[in-house]
């Protein structure tokens, strides 16, 4: 898959977690998407399991803390 693009993944998901998923998404300033995306790559990093370079690059600040605007960190 070249770099910059990405895939569309559809699953099913408990109306309870959905919710939850939700709301940590909504609480990082985050799409859902993204979210699901940081949360992977989290556990990736905990279970050390690698990413490949190709998508671990899709952008790389994905999976860190996103800055708040307007502030200098």
């Amino acid at each position: 898959m070249p770099a910059g693009k990405t895939s569309t993944l559809t699953f099913r998901i408990a109306p309870a977690l959905k919710e939850a998923l939700r709301t940590a998404a909504e609480r990082e300033h985050r799409s859902i998407a993204n979210m699901v995306e940081v949360m992977i790559r989290d556990y990736c990093r905990h279970n050390e399991i690698a990413i490949p370079k190709e998508i671990g690059s899709l952008p790389a600040q994905i999976g860190e803390p996103k800055r708040q605007s307007g502030k200098n960190l």
